[in-house]
């Protein structure tokens, strides 16, 4: 593909992380000749979170393969809208229906083990005399569910450096679904804890993406960062058929 045709990556991460969690997939993506943008989502609701990485797209100059991992899925859904956006890829991540929300979704099917690990704490909100409630996993209980696969050291680093998650994003409804018009692709953890496996596969078969299936913790970027690879890329190259 000639280089000014290729798309930018955009890689949204999910809740309790950031865009380090991508830091195996960059090199292999640059060493493929694409150009990548990882920026930090707010994590302050899915409606103000899809509006920022919207305003991120639009600043890119060209077509857009992107990209996101558990609630970055999520963001995609919505931000995906943009014009400029030629593919969507879910990495073990929420495919919502418009007009749903992540509680809606992840309530069809028997909770994870994330759902008892979850840690609740109150944040100042700006303007206001009422507080927020952030949303977080319980370190010790992180790595098990979470990251089984990644090195246990660094299991232990993502876990005291996790970003909380507004709870007021589990229930915000869907406003688009992006999927609906935007050639799609979705890889489903098989083994993942945080996340049950089958919302990943309802929300994908639902929306009729092309599907892999990977035996990975939630953290798949980290653990099976090849497979991630390759299925952005095939992305890639869809959007020059």
């Amino acid at each position: 593909m000639p280089r000014h045709a290729r798309p930018t990556v955009v890689l949204v991460h999910g809740a309790f992380a950031d865009a380090s969690g991508f830091a195996r997939v960059i090199p292999e993506l640059t060493a493929a000749g694409m150009a990548v943008v990882a920026p930090a989502v707010p994590n302050r609701g899915l409606v103000d979170d899809a509006a920022y990485i919207a305003s991120v797209i639009r600043a890119v100059d060209g077509p857009v393969v992107l990209v996101g991992h558990s609630y970055g899925g999520a963001v995609i859904t919505l931000a995906g809208a943009e014009d400029n956006v030629r593919a969507l890829v879910y990495l073990a991540g929420y495919a919502l229906e418009e007009g749903e929300s992540l509680g809606e979704l992840q309530g069809r099917f028997p909770d994870s083990g994330l759902a008892d690990a979850l840690v609740r704490t109150p944040f100042p909100v700006a303007g206001s005399t009422e507080t927020g409630t952030d949303v977080s996993v319980a370190v010790d209980r992180f790595p098990e569910l979470f990251a089984a696969d990644v090195e246990p050291e660094l299991a232990v680093v993502l876990a005291v450096s996790q970003r909380p998650l507004a709870a007021r994003a589990f229930t915000e409804k869907a406003p688009v679904a992006a999927w609906r018009t935007k050639p799609s692709w979705g890889l489903v953890a098989s083994s993942d804890r945080t996340i049950n496996p089958d919302v990943e596969r309802y929300g994908y078969e639902r929306a009729g993406m092309t599907t892999v299936e990977v035996d990975s913790s939630h953290l798949v970027m980290l653990s099976r960062p090849g497979a991630v690879v390759e299925l952005i890329l095939d992305a890639v190259r869809s959007t020059a058929r």
